[in-house]
C-alpha cells in the first residue's frame, strides 16, 4: 500500500491553473526526484501535500485512508514534514535548539517547569549519529556550513517519526563536498523506511540518490518513471517541451 496516495488533484488560484489534473503514488522508503521548470506546479503541488493550502478538485490518501489537510500542523501529526529552501533555521540558537523549536522538552512539576537542555541536547545528538552528520548540538547554527544546516532540518522531522519528507531544493547554493553530505542524509532517510520528495533542478543530485523521477510541465504531470528506464536527456526534453510526455 502506498503510503501516499494522489488522484486528480488540481489548484486552480482564480483564473490561473498551477496544478492540473495531478495523481501520483508514494511508496515507503522511496525517494521520488520531482522536476519541472520554475512554474510548473512542482511547490504548489509540494503545498497542499504540505497543508499549506487544500487543492480545489481531487483526493489524497495516506496509508489508504483519506486524507484531508486545512493547515501544516495537521499534515505534521499525519507525518508529513518539509525542509523548506531557506531551512527556517534560527541563527543565533544551537543546533540542538532548532531541532526543538516549538516542541521543546521540559521538566519540573506544575507551573515550575523549566526547559531541559540536557535531554534535548542527548536526543539531538542520538538523530545526528543516525544520519551519521558531523554536527554537533551545542554548536550555533550561524557558525555552520549548508551541509550541517540542512542535517539540522532534516534532523528536526525525525522528531515526530515521520513518514515522509518533502525537501526544496536541499542542494542549491551549496559547496560540492555539502552536496554529497545532503545526497547521504537523503539516503539515510530512506533507509530508515521514509518516503522522501525531492525538489531539484539538479539533474546529478536526482539521478544519484532517487529510485523514481516524477517531471512536471505548465501544472501537468508529464512523466512518472524509475531513475533507471530513464535519463538525464529525456528529463531535459520533457521538462523544456521537446518531447510531450511519455
Amino acid at each position: 500500500m502506498p503510503v501516499l496516495e494522489l488522484a486528480n488533484i488540481s489548484k486552480h488560484f482564480g483564473a490561473i491553473q498551477a496544478v492540473n489534473d495531478v495523481s501520483l503514488s508514494i511508496e515507503a522508503g522511496q525517494v521520488v526526484g520531482l522536476m519541472g521548470d520554475n512554474g510548473a506546479g512542482k511547490s504548489t503541488l509540494v503545498k497542499m501535500i504540505a497543508g499549506n493550502f487544500p487543492p480545489s478538485h481531487g483526493t489524497m490518501q495516506m496509508d489508504g485512508k483519506d486524507l484531508v489537510l486545512h493547515k501544516p500542523v495537521e499534515a505534521r501529526q499525519h507525518g508529513i514534514e518539509i525542509v523548506h529552501q531557506d531551512l527556517a533555521l534560527c541563527n543565533n540558537l544551537t543546533a540542538a535548539a532548532n531541532v526543538y523549536l516549538g516542541r521543546e522538552l521540559r521538566r519540573g512539576v506544575g507551573p515550575f517547569r523549566i526547559l531541559d537542555y540536557a535531554a534535548m541536547y542527548k536526543r539531538a545528538g542520538q538523530i545526528f549519529a543516525v544520519l551519521k552528520s558531523e554536527t554537533r548540538p551545542r554548536d550555533l547554527v550561524k557558525q555552520m556550513s549548508g551541509g550541517q544546516r540542512q542535517a539540522v532540518a532534516i534532523a528536526r522531522t525525525m522528531l515526530s517519526q515521520a513518514k515522509i519528507v518533502l525537501m526544496d531544493e536541499p542542494t542549491a547554493a551549496i559547496s560540492v563536498r555539502q552536496v554529497a553530505e545532503v545526497l547521504n542524509l537523503i539516503r539515510h532517510l530512506r533507509d530508515q523506511g521514509i518516503a522522501v520528495v525531492l525538489i531539484s533542478h539538479r539533474m546529478p543530485d536526482v539521478f544519484d540518490v532517487a529510485d523514481r523521477v516524477i517531471v512536471m510541465r505548465r501544472g501537468r504531470k508529464v512523466a512518472d518513471k524509475t531513475i533507471a528506464s530513464s535519463s538525464p536527456e529525456e528529463v531535459t526534453g520533457l521538462i523544456t517541451g521537446a518531447i510531450e510526455q511519455v
